[in-house]
């Protein structure tokens, strides 16, 4: 369900181009669908955690689904702007949101405690599977049939896995086999109200945030701004698909990291790696070098994605309990949020300035207040301590 979540959200910056090319849109213009699609994806996040919470993850995976797969399938009629933002930023967003890592997270931390960094870090490594699947297969799609008829695949392909995530056995998935304590400073069965009145609430919120901004607004531009310095558009889809691949070593190792040498040291390690990747990406106008496009792959990717498992540990650790899923929900908000202002910063600044420049100084900017927040916010070095497994 991760891998599908985040590698169909990742499609865009393969149709990108192309919806342009029919449409005649800026690129500001464009970006704003995807903007859109991540602010629903953020403000749709707490709902989505309160269905988890009082509905079970088998009717929130179908609503997921169901509504992924639609908005897609719809989009390959959209002539008008705000068809697009329906069914690109609506539909979609409430999708991914609903089976991506929020109903993931909780499930995960019902049944692992010892090393439950690592466990997540497992889960979160389908958000690269998706990508590195999804966008060269993206690619293929648009290069045969067109964008139109791409969309009406992936749509097509989304809704015929409802029927096996019906069957699978979520009463026993969802039972979990750790016998949950409080989290730290909560009460025994932790609620939001309580959480959002705590500083490391708003420190997760804003992890999440600043790290998606700095993110999105060079992940979304990557294939069109490597097609425009004169990459093939199936070798620059590829690209960014290896990036996805890449992201799957780095959360499986951040979160073994965390686990054993903390949260801090391991966030600071990965944020360096997404700014050595920036700057490769930046020297690419300049020359076209493989040097340059496998050194982007190789640190932007093994780092898209890492903070993640270590905001959900905390996540787990600070807030454990039932209601889990409604506060991880609202914190993914600020993931939400900060793609939206990233991805739509990055379309403005390129337009408004004829290049990519200023948005990579940005980008570079929000990556360096991410490494500041985990060395100045003491509740972003919490761990859980192991406590009582029960049978299942």
């Amino acid at each position: 369900m991760n891998a599908l979540a985040r590698g169909m959200g990742e499609t865009f910056a393969v149709f990108l181009l192309p919806i342009g090319h029919e449409t005649g849109w800026e690129r500001g213009t464009l970006t704003s669908i995807y903007s859109l699609f991540m602010a629903v994806n953020g403000l749709s996040s707490p709902f989505v955690g309160l269905m988890f919470d009082r509905l079970g993850p088998r009717a929130l995976y179908i609503c997921g689904l169901s509504s992924l797969g639609l908005g897609y399938a719809l989009a390959s009629h959209a002539t008008e702007l705000w068809q697009f933002y329906i069914c690109l930023g609506v539909m979609t967003g409430f999708g991914v949101a609903s089976v991506g890592m929020i109903p993931a997270s909780a499930l995960v931390a019902r049944w692992f405690d010892r090393n439950l960094a690592t466990a997540m870090a497992v889960v979160s490594a389908g958000l690269g599977t998706g990508t590195l699947a999804l966008a060269p297969l993206s690619q293929v799609l648009i290069d045969g049939q067109g964008w139109r008829d791409g969309y009406l695949w992936l749509g097509g392909a989304v809704l015929v896995l409802v029927l096996p995530v019906v069957l699978l056995p979520w009463s026993a998935i969802r039972k979990g086999r750790v016998e949950r304590k409080s989290g730290i400073g909560m009460p025994e069965a932790p609620v939001l109200g309580s959480a959002i009145r705590s500083r490391a609430f708003w420190a997760l919120f804003f992890v999440f945030f600043v790290t998606a901004v700095g993110v999105f607004a060079i992940s979304l531009q990557s294939v069109a701004y490597l097609v425009e310095q004169g990459m093939p558009p199936i070798e620059a889809a590829s690209a960014f698909g290896f990036t996805g691949m890449l992201s799957i070593v780095g959360m499986l190792v951040t979160g073994t990291a965390a686990d054993r040498f903390g949260n801090r040291v391991t966030a600071t390690i990965s944020y360096m790696c997404t700014l050595i990747g920036i700057g490769a990406l930046f020297l690419i106008q300049a020359h076209l070098s493989v040097l340059f496009v496998a050194v982007f792959v190789l640190f932007f990717g093994i780092s898209m994605g890492a903070r993640g498992p270590i905001v959900a540990t905390v996540s787990a650790t600070l807030f454990s309990g039932r209601g889990l899923g409604t506060i991880y929900g609202t914190i993914t908000t600020g993931q939400g949020l900060g793609a939206a202002a990233g991805s739509w910063l990055a379309g403005f600044l390129h337009d408004a300035t004829g290049g990519y420049d200023v948005g990579f100084l940005v980008s570079s900017g929000f990556i360096l207040i991410g490494i500041t927040l985990f060395w100045t916010v003491p509740e972003l070095k919490a761990r859980r301590s192991v406590s009582t497994e029960t049978s299942s």
